[in-house]
């Protein structure tokens, strides 16, 4: 049977299919999409909720549990995490892979919808929003202004920018850095308050009874309709000074008597600043599962518009774009493509030294790559950087079946033959082969498909991608490189060869001969060589449990962010000084373009930078090197920790943490949770090959305690939500009051004047109104003390939980790293407290667990394929035996390594068969015959994979790992090839025999006796 036939006798139907692959794949590739990798995005979904004043513990028990309980009840969740700080609560689910976001978003307004009348009263009713809170965000604005102030700028930023960005498609949210939201201010002077005899929610109930905005009817006259309207609203400031809130003696009070009323902001606890100067940055994010590049791409086509409609005293800038580091990336992998079938082309004609014969088999390239991109567009992939390395790989071997084929007719040529008489003999002795190295190939990513979690999902792109070249480059193989074969191949007497031709070919005689006499001397000594193959085999799987396991390495995108952190009860004031003597050392790098700095919106201890690098051509140092000279100088600064990091090519779990790698601990207990979190952090820290140990407890924030004396104040006639509510009308910046505008809605917020916030004795100067009408100080009914208590309050799966987080030494792995931790948690924590890594440190350890179990899947899937092409149970083993040897840590190695011994033994055994040589006899002249195509084969497969091991641009520390394991292993397995598999070959035929001949004895052995 000749596969090859039909398309070597019908040219014009070669051409036209061919045709077909290259028309339909281009047109696939105009419409890919652009990516980073391969969508890995858990569907996630962050749900939010305030009650501003708080304490951490009330959020935590009255609005998380709640909360928690109900979406425990929702079809998918994977993980459910939360974090209750001063005033807000952040609950983060995470579904399984295969749940719909959009789906599980209706579960989780369902469950909010079910839980809001369990909720506090005041309670800003919860929102959720399609993100990931941990993802980094994909692009940064910054807006700025020299005359305007900051609230007429927040309103630029807010209603005009901020809305419309949340309408484009893909985003998820748009988080406003720096918010500077007008709001009127009331500050009062409790002095004043108890001079006059007025009680603190007495003034919270005038101002809300003074601005009001309700519908005031019509008035019907007889030939007339009136809308009625009242000035019941008030706009400022201004206006709100003189508004009465009570009578005292016949006169009244009015609230400027009382205090201070300003145009200020609603958070007065918050700032960003770009490059050192106070700005308002926007921060957009993506929804799981969308395109970074698009979206980018429609943001900021939005902005450009938006940016038009600006008042020429806004100045808005771009200031970090992820789709630019994304697509740089992904150029670099082209051109990678495009050096690497250069090379692989400069290597076929330097073995065939003949200009028609490497066109042909160089034709296989663009074929197979484009036919690809029709794959990549019927299933929905993107050119992304796993993609493209997949067919940056395929490049060293499409070619091979080619050349395969193309040397066998040559062969015949050089006999003699015709063209088209070679053409088809052979293709009809190699078109077998061919098939068999195709398949095997390609059948080394199936156990890939079903591997299972996140580093299923993005390796299932990547072998799909190599799987599809291998087998449009089976197709082209067998069907247009014979047909050219027999049209524009000339017989080699009517060939005219050069000196260049004739020294070469003298250097290939030279070398063929060391080889054969080489191989003889091998042959001798079997035994010997017999040892030293599983010498190999055993020194090959001490250095892959020996080799240190890491997980996806740091790429270099120019971006660097961090967080700061000073010592818990940190004032406002303090903290913006810690963070701007940060900042100044950041600046004045040379390596750095640009800086951003938060505070707010957090942990009120807490803020976070921002640095955009200069591009890595214009950098001496690494993302990692900066991160760790910045490290040394930032921890000259007293006060504050600096916890910086190198965002991850992907963000794997939904909490935020200081450090990359996350150890979670979960306990009923809570006291007895915190003490041996407490132990272990510090235990860590003894380790070396751990930095940057800290944890999300933070427990010994000051706290003032109001212990309020029941009987007391029952008999007095205060209840004890009276008194908690003129705590938060004192010192929660309430809302009290709304304006209203066209536009937008704005607070009115209430507090005491700044210097009665400063220590507990303005307490006691606070009044409360009894049921019977007096004025109660609050001193009478309650007692002051000073404690300490925590600034936030996380749980997992409804439990309480601490994490801590850790970041890794210079050349040390994640995987002993992990072993250390699991090692010190099992030693030191008791059975009552559970613990499991997280995040990354989790994928790290599902990865771990399945790739033995993919290498013998992947290794048996090989054996059955070439076990039913060759009717055989003996000899797959023969070429299944080298792809053990060539075990370099990747998968697509054993798939490589074993095509070199398919070429040898397929041909060794149609020897035997054929011509009844021995097996020594057999494979000898099989080594001998297909020298030249197995080297060429594996320096086309050298020189396809050399420019990813050596490769330098975005992205490429990610790319390198797996050339330098491809080009290692080859080199190494193509000593194995030529050397080993012979030896075995031939062991393994005796084996054969000996079998074959023990059948016959054993059935002559249990035959009955012939009857007298």
């Amino acid at each position: 049977m000749n596969i090859s036939q039909l398309f070597i006798k019908r040219p014009v139907m070669t051409t036209l299919v061919m045709m077909g692959i290259l028309v339909f794949g281009l047109m696939s590739y105009r419409l890919l999409s652009v990516s980073n990798l391969p969508n890995v995005d858990f569907p996630t979904i962050q749900v939010n909720a305030s009650l501003p004043g708080a304490s951490p513990e009330t959020m935590a028990s009255a609005v998380a549990t709640p909360l928690e309980k109900q979406f425990s009840t929702i079809a998918g969740v994977d993980q459910m995490t939360s974090s209750s700080s001063l005033g807000s609560t952040n609950i983060t689910l995470q579904f399984t892979l295969d749940r719909n976001i959009d789906a599980a978003a209706q579960d989780v307004q369902a469950a909010i919808s079910k839980t809001l009348r369990q909720l506090p009263t005041g309670i800003v009713p919860p929102s959720y929003q399609k993100v990931n809170p941990a993802d980094q965000p994909i692009i940064y604005y910054a807006l700025s202004s020299g005359t305007l102030s900051l609230s007429e700028l927040d309103e630029y930023a807010e209603t005009f920018i901020a809305q419309r960005l949340s309408m484009v498609d893909g985003v998820a949210q748009v988080n406003v850095y720096g918010a500077a939201k007008y709001a009127v201010r009331i500050q009062l002077d409790p002095k004043a308050l108890a001079t006059r005899g007025i009680g603190i929610d007495e003034v919270a109930n005038g101002v809300d009874a003074g601005n009001v905005n309700l519908p005031t009817g019509i008035l019907w006259g007889p030939h007339r309709a009136y809308t009625v309207l009242a000035n019941g609203r008030l706009q400022n400031a201004e206006q709100f000074r003189p508004l009465v809130v009570t009578f005292r003696n016949g006169a009244p009070v009015r609230l400027q008597d009382l205090g201070l009323v300003l145009d200020d902001v609603q958070d007065n606890k918050s700032a960003a600043w770009f490059n050192g100067n106070r700005a308002i940055v926007l921060a957009i994010q993506r929804q799981p599962g969308t395109n970074t590049v698009a979206v980018a791409a429609r943001v900021r086509d939005v902005m450009q518009n938006l940016k038009q409609q600006l008042p020429g005293s806004v100045d808005l800038q771009l200031r970090s774009d992820r789709s630019v580091s994304i697509l740089a990336s992904l150029h670099d992998v082209q051109f990678t493509l495009f050096l690497t079938l250069a090379l692989v082309v400069l290597v076929i004609f330097l073995f065939l030294r003949n200009l028609s014969a490497t066109v042909i088999p160089s034709l296989a390239l663009p074929f197979s790559l484009v036919g690809t991109f029709a794959v990549m567009y019927a299933l929905d992939y993107s050119l992304d950087n796993l993609s493209m390395m997949a067919l940056t790989l395929s490049v060293g071997f499409v070619v091979d079946d080619a050349i395969v084929m193309l040397e066998n007719i040559v062969r015949h040529m050089e006999k003699g033959t015709p063209a088209l008489e070679a053409a088809f003999a052979g293709s009809r002795e190699v078109g077998f082969t061919i098939l068999s190295m195709t398949l095997s190939l390609a059948a080394v990513f199936i156990p890939v498909l079903f591997m299972g979690g996140i580093i299923g999902r993005l390796f299932h792109e990547f072998a799909v991608t190599i799987g599809a070249a291998i087998l449009v480059s089976g197709v082209v193989s067998l069907t247009l490189t014979p047909m050219l074969c027999s049209r524009f191949l000339k017989p080699s007497r009517e060939a005219h060869h050069g000196r260049f031709y004739e020294a070469s070919e003298r250097v290939y005689e030279r070398v063929l001969h060391w080889y054969e006499g080489s191989l003889d001397w091998v042959m001798a000594r079997r035994p010997a060589a017999l040892v030293f193959s599983v010498a190999i085999l055993v020194a090959t799987g001490v250095l892959f449990w020996a080799i240190p396991k890491g997980f996806l390495p740091s790429e270099d995108n120019s971006q660097i962010f961090g967080t700061t952190e000073t010592v818990e009860g940190t004032s406002f004031d303090d903290l913006v000084r810690h963070q701007q003597q940060v900042m100044a050392v950041l600046q004045g790098d040379p390596n750095v373009d640009a800086t951003m700095s938060f505070l707010g919106g957090g942990q009120i201890n807490q803020g976070r930078v921002f640095m955009q690098l200069k591009p890595r051509s214009q950098r001496d140092m690494s993302v990692d090197q900066l991160i760790r000279y910045f490290n040394r100088k930032l921890s000259d600064i007293p006060g504050i920790q600096v916890f910086l990091q190198n965002p991850p090519p992907i963000q794997i779990g939904g909490r935020r943490t200081k450090s990359l790698y996350q150890f979670t601990l979960q306990g009923p207990d809570r006291v007895a949770l915190y003490d041996n979190a407490n132990r272990l952090t510090a235990e860590l820290r003894k380790l070396p090959d751990l930095i940057n140990v800290t944890s999300d407890l933070v427990i010994s924030n000051p706290q003032a305690s109001v212990e309020i004396n029941r009987d007391r104040a029952a008999a007095l006639g205060v209840t004890a939500r009276q008194v908690e509510e003129a705590l938060y009308d004192a010192y929660g910046s309430a809302q009290v009051s709304t304006i209203y505008t066209a536009t937008n809605q704005y607070w009115v917020v209430m507090e005491l004047l700044p210097q009665y916030q400063q220590d507990l004795s303005a307490l006691s100067l606070l009044y409360i109104r009894s049921n019977t009408g007096t004025l109660i100080p609050l001193a009478s009914l309650a007692t002051l003390t000073t404690t300490v208590g925590p600034l936030t309050v996380n749980h997992s799966g409804q439990l309480p939980a601490v994490t801590i987080s850790f970041d890794l030494r210079q050349g040390v792995s994640i995987g002993p790293a992990s072993a250390q931790v699991d090692r010190l948690a099992r030693q030191l924590l008791p059975s009552s407290i559970n613990y499991s890594f997280a995040g990354t440190a989790q994928a790290f350890q599902s990865s771990q667990s399945g790739l033995l179990v993919l290498l013998v899947l992947a290794v048996f899937v090989i054996y059955m394929v070439l076990g039913i092409l060759y009717e055989s149970f003996i000899h797959p083993l023969t070429i299944l035996e080298l792809s053990v040897y060539a075990f370099v840590g990747i998968i697509m190695l054993v798939g490589l390594v074993k095509k070199n011994g398919i070429m040898m033994i397929d041909f060794a055994l149609e020897a035997q068969r054929a011509e009844g040589m021995s097996a020594r006899e057999a494979i000898l002249q099989a080594c001998s015959i297909r020298f030249r195509p197995i080297m060429m084969t594996t320096m086309a497969a050298l020189m396809g994979t050399l420019p990813i091991a050596l490769g330098v641009g975005q992205g490429s520390e990610s790319r390198r790992p797996l050339g330098i394991a491809v080009v290692g292993g080859l080199a190494f397995s193509q000593f194995i090839t030529l050397y080993v598999t012979p030896v075995i070959y031939t062991y393994l035929d005796e084996v054969q025999q000996w079998l074959g001949r023990r059948a016959p004895q054993h059935a002559a052995a249990v035959a009955p006796a012939p009857a007298d």
